[in-house]
């Protein structure tokens, strides 16, 4: 009777791993040799036993459909399922089915299955109008989900893309075999070039003398139609414009770099559909975004962007931007420098003037800040932008927007502190600059509502500042509110609102009173006298007359 046992365990765990997984697992095929007697006595207990390990051995496998049917595997991007055996997993039969023989070998070893990425959006579709998914540039992908993918684009269809992917396979074969051949020639700088290099050079040199000086009417013509039809979400027909091995080489590139693009998008490090980006490359700082920014979604997808912390422009790549530098001629802000104190300077930027530089400024400060509505119509704005000078250029710092003819008389719009200055005493420097102005221009100020929570901070910090130095100096009797409006260009109600909140405003007998409180006066002279003069707007070092009308 055990031995019967054993063999019903035997052979229903067989059947099972071999109906579950479609292949024999190599340990537990030891297991199913018999231990005791012949094999004619073995073929008939196996026999008899046959239907009740049948019984056995279904039941099991249709818990295991059940199983799968409850968790089905995830699909790869591609559409297909996993395909290895290590990629699936296996669950053992319950106990009273296992031999203690085969229970020693559990499958503990074995690799869990590899799951995809749980946050990503199956759901995603290639921005390019009329394009279906399918396909990829580099001929390697069945499924592309940005316009760097994308085989319509780039004015491909999906099988001309796979050929000229095993193309270039079969190029890369050839030169890796010519390398080869030349590995056992000395590197050294006076080496001559060999014969096959001579000849590789002479052929790329006769075909670019191939290349057309112009193009006829019909080629402009038909680039005119595409151009007409499709706009920018197609990329512009590029025969004929330079020699068929450059505009090979180029093709190259943009496989290569969509290769790049895809591994990048499979290992996590680029937002998968949420047109977020996550972390800025500005200067030498490298800086995490807190707000989405509606930057063109070809940059939106990639999750980092890298920009030029003088001209703002952004780009992809590191090596765009690298290349970008060498190139840059910009070391400040464009427009007027009204203001230099030491390494702080200000530059006032007109948004008519200068339309790209502030939108592009708009875009990254969107990425900082959650209640900012302008982007693109910055032309009847002033950009007033605050940087710090070294050796390499004018750094920024921050900046606020003020518009030039402001019915309200709002002298912010916008203020912004860059995340790696903040907590320095940059943003009261901005906030006194825009004061200082609109005490130039001989008007009360007030920024411009509603406030966000960092911005309400720093003004109700910079409003209590600036009372509490007022009734320092104050020695008369008798305050009134319009007096201290028109000397410190704050609001009138800005001025009651930080009042009520420093508990310095009473009612009394019909009468307002404002309470000198000096506890709250000592308290600032010690932080002034701690924090030093280091960060404070200096007027006299203001060289501006406020613009006129436009």
């Amino acid at each position: 009777k055990k031995k019967k046992k054993k063999h019903i365990s035997l052979f229903s765990l067989f059947y099972f791993l071999y109906s579950s997984d479609g292949t024999e697992d190599s340990d537990f095929s030891a297991d199913l040799e018999p231990t005791e007697g012949s094999e004619s006595a073995h073929r008939r207990s196996s026999t008899r036993l046959t239907r009740a390990s049948l019984r056995l051995s279904q039941s099991s496998q249709a818990d295991l459909k059940q199983a799968e049917q409850d968790e089905t595997p995830p699909r790869t991007p591609t559409g297909n399922a996993p395909s290895s055996e290590s990629d699936i997993e296996v669950s053992s039969p319950s106990n009273d089915l296992v031999s203690p023989k085969a229970a020693a070998h559990d499958l503990s070893h074995r690799p869990k299955r590899r799951r995809f990425h749980e946050s990503y959006n199956f759901n995603m579709k290639c921005p390019t109008p009329g394009c279906n998914s399918l396909g990829h540039l580099t001929g390697r992908h069945e499924r592309h989900f940005s316009i760097s993918g994308c085989p319509l684009y780039h004015n491909l269809s999906a099988d001309e893309c796979k050929g000229k992917a095993s193309t270039r396979e079969k190029q890369s074969e050839e030169r890796t075999l010519s390398h080869r051949q030349d590995e056992n020639r000395h590197s050294t700088r006076s080496q001559a070039p060999t014969e096959r290099q001579l000849r590789y050079k002479e052929k790329v040199t006769d075909l670019r003398r191939k290349r057309n000086s112009g193009l006829n009417k019909e080629q402009k013509d038909k680039y005119m139609e595409h151009r007409q039809s499709h706009g920018t979400s197609r990329e512009p027909l590029l025969e004929n414009i330079t020699s068929d091995y450059d505009l090979e080489l180029f093709r190259k590139a943009q496989a290569r770099a969509s290769d790049d693009l895809e591994k990048l998008r499979l290992a996590g490090q680029v937002s998968e559909g949420s047109n977020m980006i996550k972390t800025i490359v500005f200067g030498r700082y490298e800086l995490d975004t807190w707000y989405h920014s509606p930057y063109p979604e070809e940059y939106a997808r990639l999750g980092r962007l890298y920009m030029c912390e003088f001209c703002l422009k952004y780009m992809k790549s590191q090596t765009i931007l690298r290349r970008h530098m060498a190139k840059c001629v910009w070391k400040h802000p464009p427009g007027d420098e009204i203001y230099r104190k030491g390494n702080i300077s200000v530059f006032e930027v007109d948004g008519k003037k200068n339309k790209i530089y502030c939108q592009n400024l708009c875009l990254l400060a969107k990425l900082f800040l959650d209640h900012k509505t302008l982007y693109y119509d910055v032309e009847p704005f002033l950009f007033y932008v605050m940087t710090e000078a070294d050796n390499t250029g004018c750094h920024l710092v921050g900046y606020f927007s003020k518009e030039k003819n402001s019915f309200l008389n709002y002298n912010v719009s916008c203020i912004l502190t860059m995340p790696q200055y903040m907590r320095q005493g940059y943003g009261k420097m901005l906030i006194d600059f825009s004061y200082l102005l609109s005490k130039v221009e001989e008007k009360v100020g007030s920024p411009e509502r509603p406030l966000s929570d960092l911005g309400l901070i720093s003004y109700r910090s910079y409003w209590k500042e600036v009372l509490l130095r007022y009734l320092n100096n104050f020695q008369g009797k008798e305050i009134s509110i319009k007096e201290i409006s028109q000397e410190t260009a704050v609001n009138p109600v800005d001025i009651v609102s930080t009042l009520q909140s420093l508990q310095m405003l009473k009612y009394w007998k019909g009468k307002h009173l404002v309470l000198k409180r000096q506890d709250l006066i000592d308290d600032w002279k010690a932080k002034e006298t701690k924090r030093g003069n280091s960060k404070t707007i200096d007027p006299t070092a203001l060289k501006w007359t406020p613009p006129k009308g436009t």
